[in-house]
């Protein structure tokens, strides 16, 4: 299936997302997820659909499809000015509504007792503007409706139009000469009413703003210009005009413009977007460059390898956008909510009029409730009591080095009860460096070494490194491998000059079905914390080796905090028990399963969690594919460059295992916050419908809807003050 984010136009309530989103998910080969804080729609559909026809199925629920989502187009501009007028209208139609009730002297001309026609005409004419200013709510209002998924802006309208109308005719009778129609003028209400939704919106535009300032920030980090070398000469060229293989210059205080790999020069690059890290990175030749990076001390030449779409910083902003355009299944909850929440609304609007004309109030009386309960009934603050919050967190996560492909992620982190780590490349640097060969045949160590890294340079494996960096050191040269072949837990085969080569741990000899009869020299290199190598050529052991590698330096602080937390911490890994049990007691991990195959490894994850514990597994990404996909939460450690080939729910970009506290905390913050939202955004709702109905009337508490367009622009408010919160967490 393919997959796009597509921009909408016209939501503007949880109501609106919600049904969206069940119409899209109606419609063959689509499975779609819209986010109402974003206004965008993710969608996955079949290779025969067409955007276009995603763009119809959206115009047919009542919505508008802006195209595909760019993260580098520019936002529209708030619009202030219009506001700031409509601003001005709204004090004016107040103080001419309003003013005598409070003693302050009224307008000429317009005082309701001395001129009500003038009065009536005056306020009808000042009100008829802000049609013009809503007319995004009657028309979103209007489609929505007949569309059968009716939304805020429905409830709005139909208050407000219900408002309007009535005071048409409370005007008509004033010509009458029923000149007390002109204390039961209901103009300021509807205008007013607008006047509070566009205001709530703009606020909500400007905060929604603020929440994905994370994307906004990443999308800014590369520059728009880069230096290119030819022929001797540079030229200043655009992004746009770079092409892979293109020779590039950094000099200090510059960016990378796109991923590369040094061809010349070394210098310190901080690389913080990428990896939440501060502290600059030395880079020299032949190592990698990923754009955005900023140059601080030395001049460089880079070669293109990766542009626009492919780099590195355009995967994350992809990972970012489409992490906030899933849901956490937290959300669901208010979407179940807004679909029936908006008819049920309607239909206690219109029980509260006839049931208020039945007990004696007035025909105004009754309308006045009726707008009420409609406009303050608005379910803003339900659908963005969610998606606010996480938009919020995955922001500050990535700012963190912390990439989460998906928001149910948050939700599930804080619930981690046993978290697993793979030993070699997690809670070691995997930078493994040979401290012992043993020889048992005629071969010399450099021969060895020659075979052994010629089969070693077709591996992914970080203890592959090791051999190829000693090889390098030593200027051998490396052979032709055929037939290579890794055997998953156990090591790797091939032909070198028609001979059959096997390097691996001692599970070989099961594979080979021969004896091992160098247990005693393994257990010696195995007490000194060295992993084992078998060399087996033409089923004879012709070397031993053994391979250490240095503990990550925050292993044990990491440990320590997710203990604290009340976490049971273990290791799984494909080493021997002896060298595995030796940094677990150095870092402070008591359950060690050592020897495991990567299957081996997947079984005890699934068994942990038929046990119901909720388990989070952490890995190189390479090497524990099918645990981390296994477990409830797969974490994976990365060097930033491969992001899109990595299979795991969360990828820390500086390998900095610290960050999986960080994780739990923000997770649980954030669920803690989104549960907050909720709540006060049903609190609200349970207690102002009521009042708006006119239940406590006789107690002396009552609603008119003015008043309620200003208390349902300050829930929405309240619950983005609150949901900002989480940009606070340290």
């Amino acid at each position: 299936m393919k997959k796009v984010i597509l921009k909408i136009d016209g939501m503007t309530c949880s109501a609106c997302s919600s049904g969206l989103e069940k119409y899209l998910n109606k419609q063959t080969g689509v499975k779609a997820s819209v986010n109402l804080v974003l206004s965008q729609a993710l969608i996955e559909y079949e290779d025969n659909i067409t955007i276009d026809e995603l763009n119809k199925y959206i115009e047919e629920a009542g919505f508008l499809s802006l195209g595909v989502y760019n993260p580098n187009e520019e936002k529209k501009k708030s619009p202030k000015v219009q506001l700031y007028v409509f601003s001005f209208l709204a004090f004016l139609v107040l103080y001419v509504s309003m003013a005598p009730m409070i003693g302050l002297p009224s307008l000429p001309f317009l005082n309701m007792d001395i001129y009500p026609k003038q009065y009536a005409v005056g306020l009808m004419i000042l009100t008829i503007p802000f049609f013009f200013y809503g007319k995004d709510i009657f028309v979103n209002g209007y489609k929505n409706l007949i569309h059968k998924t009716p939304n805020m802006d429905t409830l709005v309208s139909i208050g407000v139009i219900a408002s309007f109308g009535y005071s048409i005719f409370g005007t008509i009778m004033i010509f009458l000469g029923h000149m007390d129609y002109a204390h039961h003028l209901y103009f300021e209400s509807a205008a007013i009413v607008i006047y509070f939704i566009k205001l709530g919106r703009f606020i909500d535009q400007r905060s929604k703003e603020k929440t994905s300032s994370a994307i906004k920030e990443l999308v800014q980090i590369t520059p728009t210009k880069a230096l290119l070398k030819k022929d001797n000469k540079e030229f200043e060229i655009t992004i746009d005009e770079v092409q892979v293989g293109d020779i590039l210059i950094a000099r200090p205080g510059m960016k990378i413009a796109v991923d590369g790999i040094i061809t010349k020069g070394e210098s310190h690059l901080e690389e913080a977007f990428i990896t939440g890290e501060s502290t600059p990175v030395k880079k020299k030749k032949n190592e990698t460059v990923v754009a955005g990076s900023m140059n601080i001390d030395g001049y460089i030449e880079y070669k293109a390898l990766k542009i626009g779409k492919d780099s590195t910083i355009s995967e994350i902003v992809k990972l970012v956008v489409e992490a906030t355009n899933t849901k956490a299944p937290i959300a669901h909850l208010a979407d179940r909510v807004s679909l029936y929440f908006v008819p049920t609304i309607i239909a206690i609007s219109i029980f509260t009029f006839f049931i208020s004309l039945l007990v004696g109030l007035s025909f105004s009386d009754a309308i006045n409730s009726f707008v009420s309960v409609l406009v303050v009934a608005c379910p803003c603050a339900l659908g963005l009591a969610t998606p606010l919050a996480i938009v919020v967190s995955i922001g500050l996560c990535a700012k963190k080095g912390i990439l989460i492909k998906q928001s149910k992620t948050l939700e599930q982190a804080h619930q981690i009860d046993t978290i697993v780590f793979d030993k070699t490349g997690t809670l070691t640097y995997g930078n493994m460096k040979i401290s012992e060969i043993m020889l048992f045949n005629s071969y010399n160590k450099n021969e060895i070494l020659k075979m052994v890294a010629s089969l070693e340079k077709n591996s992914s494996h970080p203890i592959s490194k090791a051999f190829l960096h000693e090889a390098e050191q030593l200027n051998i040269e490396l052979e032709a491998i055929s037939e290579f072949q890794n055997i998953p837990g156990v090591g790797l085969s091939g032909i070198i000059e028609n001979k059959t080569i096997y390097v691996g741990n001692q599970k070989i000899f099961d594979n080979l079905n021969i004896r091992n009869t160098h247990e005693k020299d393994e257990k010696r290199l195995s007490e000194n914390g060295s992993s084992i190598v078998y060399v087996v050529l033409e089923n004879q052991v012709v070397a031993l080796i053994g391979v250490n590698d240095i503990v990550r330096e925050n292993s044990k602080a990491t440990i320590s905090k997710l203990k604290s937390l009340g976490k049971n911490v273990i290791m799984l890994t494909g080493d021997n028990l002896k060298t595995a049990s030796r940094i677990a007691k150095e870092i402070g991990i008591e359950q060690v399963n050592a020897n495991v195959m990567p299957a081996e490894k997947t079984n005890i994850i699934k068994e942990l969690m038929k046990q119901q514990k909720i388990v989070m597994m952490v890995g190189d990404g390479i090497n524990d594919a099918p645990s981390l996909a296994s477990a409830n939460v797969g974490v994976s450690v990365s060097n930033g460059t491969d992001i899109a080939a990595n299979s795991s729910d969360v990828i820390l970009m500086n390998d900095d295992l610290e960050k999986i506290v960080s994780l739990l905390i923000i997770s649980k913050k954030t669920i803690q916050i989104i549960k907050q939202n909720l709540f006060w955004a049903f609190f609200y709702n349970i207690c102002m419908i009521p009042i708006a109905a006119g239940i406590f009337t006789p107690f002396g508490i009552h609603m008119n809807p003015m008043f309620a367009g200003f208390a349902m622009m300050v829930s929405s408010f309240t619950v983005i003050l609150n949901s900002l919160r989480l940009k606070n967490i340290r």
